[in-house]
């Protein structure tokens, strides 16, 4: 019987492979180089490294990075766009900002060529009139010339379609009859939602992505079936959920940020269950450096994030904060004699001055591992026998230190200093600059290199701890184990609530309802039980900014019970008396849009299965090593961490080592061992 789940993260730098076994609850993972450009590779080396027999597996979930650096290196499928009558330049003037506030310079290039954006007759209004029914031939021959052009794939993008998707329905229908392949993106189908140039974005991007990231998935799912694989193959979405690999081929724009989104999940339950429901995450592998701010024991989910500028994708994803910061990220010297780190990154090959393959710059992990924070004997990833300290230590001289008048370790110091001062500044950009005390925040780092930052994270920002969890490297390959199966769903309802026609919004909630439930019922997986939820995008009448209104709504048996127009009332006064303290006399109020969320919960492991077994402080001492901190080299204790029993106390200067990370507790520090194998890193007068 097949009873082993699989998670896969496919970062920058490396593929980490998380493998659970429900049968045993035991737990094995494996980090081997990421494989580029056809980053497959290395997501089949990593499994075949841990399970030699996919029969066994039951389900294998992947958070992916693949549609994110399309976007971000504009790498997507040459496209083509139909649209409405005078709207062909919707997605270049976007909402007339420009790249560089100041001064005149700086343009903006769609990711469709204007030559390519071809318009047709028809138009709805925006009460959903159509006063213009759309002219079939028109379209045809529009998708056509697209066709001829070599584009590959196609975005159907009409005004007011979220009011009425007859005209834009009837146009997809005939791309697609005539389209040579699967990818014909329809912006009402994908965003039914008030706001021209977000719908037309959103759903632009999607067309972008669809080639590359279907093309991708396909190969991994025939990879993975020639090799024995009959279970479900899942994909992590942005927002935290996951998705079957159909859904991601069709609406690819929502694994924008899947990687990233699924070290938030697990690390949020894995923070929960040790008891600390407000925390703030540090993802840091060889790229970036991903933070994340999760309060009582809930992630902030976004609705709408700009990739980069006039890439914005209007979806629900989960808030990240992402800086150029990673492992890898490339330290130099700019002409004023200022110290930068990133955001150029030397990847997974040539890789940091240590690994020896080639790269003569210094990187963060140079700094690390010439200041003896980490092993040179036993470096993360398997493919390397030894780090070149000597090669790190002379580039760090060569680039930084002679330029800036430092020797080799001061030079290291300086580059962990500028790292770890834009690492504190992306904290507190999730914090304190949104009204969250850092104090009553855990940190928790994951990814190869985030434990190695922790103790000085905690003195920047003054966080009360830091949690390591028990296996850090792969933490997003666990949560792609974690995460829930989730659709989102969201409808312009564009009324006044005084007599508004709660019958029609109900009819809304349970299409949605419908939907979400038909997929999960698809999927092979099985659920503990199914979670729905509604949110009104709600304002007074004349103000643009809205507020989020929960709706206290029950489901029983797939049947939604319709709202009352008293509940929405009294609904949003809440929600708008506790944002703004106050509510507006003779407001006439207005609901603008209703977002649903259908989740399947998926069972649960039991993280204290991946606590230590036995053992004793004494057999997990490895020795000790000179590592350098502040100004001066410190005798400092080498431990096994996998080997530490549980209540272990480690007082800091300390360092814990395993395949994925090394664990580094600074002096002043201490680090203790919970009942789920995590590392709590205090302060050592606590």
């Amino acid at each position: 019987m097949s009873s082993k789940m699989i998670g896969v993260d496919v970062g920058g730098t490396f593929t980490d492979i998380f493998v659970l076994d429900e049968a045993t609850g035991t737990a094995q993972v494996a980090k081997v180089p990421t494989t580029r450009p056809d980053q497959s590779g290395g997501f089949l080396s990593g499994i075949s490294s841990r399970v030699s027999d996919l029969s066994e597996v039951s389900v294998v979930v992947h958070g992916t990075t693949a549609g994110t650096n399309a976007l971000l290196e504009r790498k997507g499928a040459r496209i083509g766009v139909i649209t409405t009558m005078g709207l062909r330049d919707v997605l270049e003037m976007r909402r007339r900002d420009r790249p560089r506030t100041w001064g005149l310079r700086g343009d903006f290039e769609p990711v469709v060529d204007r030559a390519l954006r071809l318009e047709v007759p028809e138009r709805t209004l925006a009460d959903g009139t159509i006063r213009t029914p759309v002219d079939l031939d028109a379209v045809r021959s529009a998708a056509k010339q697209l066709i001829d052009d070599g584009c590959l794939a196609c975005a159907i993008l009409f005004a007011n379609s979220y009011a009425n998707a007859e005209n834009e329905a009837l146009a997809v229908k005939a791309v697609r009859d005539i389209w040579p392949n699967a990818h014909v993106s329809c912006s009402s189908e994908i965003l039914p939602e008030i706001r021209e140039f977000e719908r037309f974005s959103t759903t632009a991007l999607n067309a972008y992505l669809q080639p590359e990231v279907s093309g991708y998935l396909a190969r991994l799912e025939t990879a993975l079936t020639s090799d024995g694989f009959t279970g479900e193959f899942m994909i992590v979405q942005s927002n935290g959920g996951v998705m079957d690999v159909d859904t991601a081929a069709s609406y690819p724009i929502r694994t924008a940020l899947s990687g990233p989104a699924a070290g938030v999940i697990a690390a949020g339950y894995i923070a929960e269950a040790a008891g600390f429901p407000d925390v703030i995450t540090g993802d840091m592998g060889g790229t970036s450096f991903d933070v994340s701010l999760i309060a009582k024991g809930k992630s902030m989910l976004s609705p709408q994030t700009s990739i980069d500028f006039g890439m914005v994708v209007r979806s629900p994803m989960i808030e990240i904060t992402t800086i150029g910061a990673g492992g890898g990220s490339i330290a130099w010297v700019d002409k004023g004699g200022l110290l930068n780190i990133g955001p150029e990154s030397a990847g997974s090959t040539p890789g940091p001055v240590a690994y020896g393959m080639g790269n003569t710059r210094p990187t963060v992990t140079d700094a690390n591992v010439v200041l003896g924070r980490i092993d040179p004997d036993n470096p993360i990833g398997g493919k390397l026998t030894r780090l070149d300290v000597e090669a790190a230590s002379a580039a760090i001289l060569e680039h930084v230190g002679k330029p800036l008048n430092l020797d080799a370790l001061q030079a290291a110091e300086a580059i962990l200093r500028v790292a770890n001062s834009r690492m504190a500044g992306a904290l507190r950009l999730v914090s304190i600059e949104k009204g969250f005390d850092p104090k009553r925040f855990a940190f928790m780092p994951f990814g190869g290199g985030g434990a190695l930052h922790a103790g000085a994270m905690m003195a920047d920002v003054g966080l009360a701890r830091a949690i390591v969890p028990r296996y850090p490297g792969v933490t997003s390959a666990m949560g792609c184990v974690i995460a829930d199966m989730r659709q989102d769903f969201v409808q312009t309802i564009n009324a006044m609530l005084t007599g508004m026609d709660t019958a029609h919004l109900t009819g809304f909630m349970q299409a949605h309802v419908d939907a979400g439930n038909a997929t999960l019922n698809h999927a092979k997986t099985t659920f503990e039980g199914i979670e729905t939820t509604f949110v009104l995008d709600m304002a007074y009448l004349g103000q643009t900014h809205t507020v989020s209104v929960p709706l206290p709504v029950t489901v029983t048996d797939g049947h939604v019970t319709p709202p009352s127009e008293d509940e929405i009332t009294q609904a949003f006064d809440k929600e708008y008396k506790s944002t703004y303290g106050r509510l507006l006399q003779n407001g006439t109020r207005r609901v603008i849009n209703l977002r649903s969320a259908v989740t399947g919960k998926r069972p649960r492991f039991d993280l204290s299965t991946l606590a230590p077994k036995g053992g004793t402080v004494e057999a997990a001492r490895k020795g000790t090593r000179q590592v350098h901190f502040a100004d001066a080299w410190h005798e400092t204790t080498i431990y096994n961490r996998l080997d530490l029993p549980i209540g272990a106390e480690i007082p800091g200067p300390a360092i814990l080592e395993q395949p994925d990370t090394t664990v580094l507790i600074e002096p002043g520090l201490k680090g203790i061992v919970d009942t789920f194998g995590n590392t709590l890193i205090e302060r050592a007068d606590t």
